[in-house]
């Protein structure tokens, strides 16, 4: 069997003779580290959190599950980087590519505080906002296709999608769908998301109108061209550790019918894996992603709180299927650590329709030997024997 064979099988219950071993990408940082110990050549060290095909071999991974055709596919074109303050200690107030000014501190690797946004009202939202939003060719014209075979790229504009044609490939790739919901919040904050959904629900429900208009037409236009995948992705991001940034209510209301309409568009398709990428917490918003046709949860962060796909499995049934729910933190600990992770995750597997991976990007404290150890016993532990 190749991956493909194996996702497909596993996430519909079926037997495989492998486990893949997947992951979810990497901190810029954590490259970076790597090759200053000389495990990775410069090149392989300044790809960033998305990782390269070599590092994949190199360690272990067969592929990253976030290996999807990514397009311009939110705000188009972005604002322009802009500097606007530098503090006498080095930090910078910088707009970034979503119209935030965020304070950048030298060396911080977590996410920056924000301080300002452009998106605060109608006028705003008219001016700079909707006319980013609107559909064309060139958003995916202009947008690059990873062969995952091979982790070459080349322009869609140029045949870049004709490889995803071809059902002889070995790896699973997937369709980014769109954030129907995570992007706005990038945009307004989390407070004034808050505020906007009760001072101005007309201008919310047109935002949330625009979006998802805007990632329909995204996905049919893909889907057209006859291009094959393997799974819809989306992402949101709308939870913390303490649950929804969002009102479930709201969500289930605004979100959740543009949910249903792009998943029986991928349907229509012959794609019946979907999944969402959000973070934190995601109890009160699962049920809603699932009954909009959203089926795989990823990437089940463990957290403080312990997720895991059991408890929502014994809730939801075999209609819910889950990758991630891997403790990374065992990497900057030991191969006892990894051992005994790799235990407690046993029963899941045979719960089925589950593929254990790394509950979000390897972090820089992660040890390049014990990563490598995981993906061995891994691949030791889950094949059929």
């Amino acid at each position: 069997m190749n991956n493909r064979e194996r996702v497909k099988a596993i996430l519909h219950y079926e037997s495989a003779d492998q486990l893949p071993v997947v992951h979810f990408g990497f901190w810029p940082e954590t490259p970076m580290k790597w090759y200053e110990e000389g495990h990775l050549t410069k090149e392989e060290g300044e790809s960033g959190y998305e990782g390269c095909f070599s590092m994949n071999q190199k360690l272990g991974f067969d592929f990253d599950w976030f290996s999807t055709f990514f397009y311009h596919g939110s705000i188009w074109p972005e604002f322009d980087r802009e500097v606007l303050e530098t503090m006498p200690d080095g930090s910078m107030k910088v707009m970034n590519a979503y119209g935030v000014v965020e304070l950048e501190k030298p060396g911080a690797g977590s996410i920056p505080m924000e301080i300002e946004h452009t998106l605060t009202d109608r006028a705003s939202w008219e001016e700079h906002y909707l006319p980013r939003l609107q559909f064309s060719e060139e958003r995916i014209l202009q947008s690059a296709v990873m062969n995952p075979d091979d982790g070459t790229f080349k322009l869609f504009s140029e045949g870049g999608l004709d490889v995803l044609k071809d059902e002889s490939r070995e790896q699973h790739y997937g369709l980014y769908c769109g954030s129907l919901m995570g992007d706005i919040r990038n945009w307004l904050g989390v407070t004034e998301l808050s505020y906007l959904q009760v001072d101005d629900e007309e201008l919310m429900e047109e935002i949330v109108n625009t979006v998802a208009d805007l990632a329909y037409r995204n996905t049919e236009y893909i889907l057209g061209t006859g291009a094959k995948f393997d799974f819809a992705h989306f992402w949101e991001d709308m939870c913390f550790k303490n649950g929804p940034l969002v009102s479930p209510a709201f969500f289930k209301e605004q979100v959740g019918p543009h949910y249903k309409r792009i998943t029986e568009l991928v349907n229509r398709h012959g794609i019946d894996i979907v999944s969402v990428d959000c973070d934190g917490w995601i109890d009160s918003l699962l049920p809603i992603w699932l009954e909009n046709g959203v089926n795989t949860m990823f990437p089940i962060e463990v957290g403080t709180w312990d997720a895991s796909i059991a408890p929502w499995r014994s809730t939801y049934g075999r209609e819910l299927r889950g990758v991630g729910g891997m403790n990374k933190t065992v990497f900057a600990k030991d191969r006892a650590a990894i051992d005994r992770e790799i235990e407690r995750m046993k029963p899941l597997v045979e719960l089925g329709g589950f593929i254990p991976c790394p509950d979000h990007r390897i972090a820089p404290d992660a040890e390049w030997d014990n990563v490598r150890y995981y993906c061995d016993r891994m691949r030791e532990e889950f094949q059929t024997k």
